[in-house]
């Protein structure tokens, strides 16, 4: 039995918009406000709109088989992609590009195919609840999903509603699977849909804070800084981050935001412009000063700074440095709550 349009729409989570695009099915992580935003500013950044990350399809179902069918392009400078299956919470199996490779440590700028891929996965007997985490590296058009006929689906939500800001890290680069990205596993922990809002290269970008989605969120986690140290002047550098912060807590003031300091880089200690990359920290902390609803977090310790915790060995972390990062993240934002 092939879902239609709207039970695919009705059993998405982490898409704030589900439309019919050539035949196909696409899957909004940002508004079309936000989008444009990013059209008319940074060509590069509205191209990584188009990701799927922390989208997924979550439903319960009595159906054995599940069917997937997937069209996937180009929308980030990663080419390899996963589409994570579990079944009551355990994975059971992945469509990917990269399985029948023998992967360095460092794949990050490697050639992968991209375009249609489908696979049917056996889900077991009896009533089950499957969760697909779409891919965060590309996008993602959904062709066809089919389950047994004369099978039930039933959504399945969370009960909060989760908001991501951030460069890459937080995009999901470089985690194979979309479900080992630390804002998936925080999102788990949490019991909370996932928005992500996070563009790999961004810094904070206050004008992104203005536009407001259509739902209050629970909680917003927010994580720039690493790429601001790279490239601007440290009064630049504080007069956006205060503005970013001003302007997410009035858009939400019964949300719980908290503000994610940089993790260790491998670089850290070279001369920038900006200063020294502690003072990243310094700074994110005077900006949110007096605004009550954010607690400062200090990213620095997460993941572990030895290289075999990073996918490209200094900056973004692997699946096993993002298990570090959402652990201590989690541990550190249950104080707060």
């Amino acid at each position: 039995m092939k879902l239609s349009f709207n039970q695919i729409k009705e059993i998405t989570t982490g898409a704030v918009l589900v439309k019919e695009e050539d035949g196909m099915i696409s899957l909004k992580r940002f508004t079309q406000e936000q989008e444009e935003l990013y059209k008319v500013t940074n060509q590069d950044f509205y191209n990584k709109t188009f990701s799927t990350a922390g989208i997924k399809f979550s439903f319960k179902t009595d159906s054995k088989t599940l069917f997937l069918k997937l069209k996937t392009m180009i929308s980030s400078s990663r080419k390899y992609f996963s589409a994570d299956i579990f079944v009551d919470g355990k994975p059971i199996g992945y469509i990917d590009n990269f399985s029948d490779i023998e992967l360095p440590q460092n794949y990050t700028q490697m050639e992968f195919p991209l375009g249609d891929f489908s696979k049917k996965f056996q889900l077991g007997e009896g009533e089950k609840t499957v969760c697909v985490h779409l891919p965060w590296s590309v996008k993602t058009l959904i062709e066809e999903i089919s389950i047994d006929d004369n099978a039930f689906v039933k959504v399945v939500k969370p009960k909060k509603k989760l908001i991501a800001y951030g460069d890459s890290i937080t995009h999901g680069y470089d985690a194979l699977r979309p479900s080992k990205r630390y804002v998936a596993k925080l999102a788990n922990m949490l019991n909370a849909e996932e928005f992500n809002k996070a563009i790999g290269g961004e810094r904070f970008f206050p004008e992104l804070a203005k536009l407001q989605d259509s739902f209050m969120p629970d909680y917003i986690t927010v994580a720039y800084g690493t790429n601001d140290w790279s490239g601007v002047d440290q009064e630049t550098f504080k007069n956006k981050c205060k503005d970013f912060y001003t302007n997410i807590s009035q858009n939400y003031p019964q949300a719980k935001i908290f503000a994610i300091t940089p993790i260790w880089r491998k670089d850290k200690d070279e001369y920038r412009i900006f200063g020294s990359f502690g003072d990243v920290e310094k700074n994110i902390k005077n900006a949110v000063k007096g605004i009550e609803n954010i607690t400062v977090i200090s990213g620095i310790d997460f993941v572990p700074k030895e290289e075999k915790f990073f996918a490209d060995l200094r900056l973004h972390p692997n699946d096993d440095g993002f298990e570090c990062y959402a652990e201590h993240l989690y541990g550190a934002i249950s104080l707060g709550i």
